[in-house]
């Protein structure tokens, strides 16, 4: 286990799913984690369950100034910032492009790729005064291939993709290691919006079909220790029977 002891988290989207799960997991092992959400009730009640680790810090990740006060508040409350996870994101509206809702399909765009940016600026400054850091982002298949209605989801993740690379290729040289992880399908309400859609072979999974939350929570953790390394700038697909094995979450 990667032992973060001392260290700090950053995870948006922390109510729920992915995030909620991080955030048990990361704690476990030792770190503070600050938990942003619009949500404020959910990761209140996830901080009081964490205990003095714990900081629940209401967000809304499209707006930049409400960020960067996240990792200011972070960073007065815990003395630093090593890692962020860029987990929060939305696939509403699941529509055919010519019938989608522009203001709806904006706001994934504002979420999902600019809600990214966002966390990799405020967090940059702060990550290369210290030295380093580690920067990881929740990525998916439909960064690479189109997905029959989810045209704002498969655009925004696919920009999310090019800003691992990019952050990367400028900061690597600086101490900041930028990967994504692109986890498949997972057991989270996102999988319910899907499903109640009915819209493209996605749809039609079963949710025993999707991976348990705690898998890409436990990967987000692999990867901040040496085996990180190896994938700065990439992507670790966890479809990768060999990246499950590596994590030990298979056999």
């Amino acid at each position: 286990m990667t032992d973060m002891t001392g260290k700090t988290v950053l995870i948006t989207g922390a109510s729920r799913g992915i995030g909620a799960a991080a955030a048990r997991r990361f704690a476990q092992a030792g770190a503070n984690v600050a938990l942003l959400a619009r949500t404020e009730e959910a990761i209140a009640d996830l901080a009081g369950e964490i205990g003095d680790k714990a900081l629940a810090i209401p967000c809304d990740i499209s707006r930049y100034w409400e960020v960067d006060a996240a990792v200011k508040a972070t960073v007065d409350a815990f003395g630093g910032l090593d890692v962020v996870i860029n987990n929060a994101g939305a696939i509403e509206p699941i529509a055919h492009l010519a019938e989608v809702d522009p203001d709806a399909w904006g706001k994934v765009i504002d979420v999902n790729l600019k809600g990214v940016f966002h966390g990799i600026r405020a967090a940059l400054p702060v990550m290369q005064a210290a030295g380093g850091g580690t920067i990881l982002t929740i990525s998916s298949g439909a960064a690479h291939s189109p997905i029959e209605a989810w045209s704002a989801y498969c655009a925004s993740k696919a920009g999310a993709a090019m800003l691992t690379r990019a952050t990367d290729h400028e900061t690597r040289a600086q101490g900041i290691r930028a990967i994504g992880l692109s986890p498949g399908t997972v057991a989270t309400d996102m999988q319910r919006e899907i499903k109640s859609s009915g819209i493209n072979p996605v749809s039609q999974l079963e949710w025993t079909d999707h991976i348990p939350p705690e898998w890409p929570a436990e990967t987000l953790l692999w990867l901040c220790g040496p085996a990180g390394d190896d994938w700065l700038g990439q992507e670790v697909s966890l479809r990768d029977e060999n990246v499950r094995r590596a994590v030990g979450l298979i056999d």
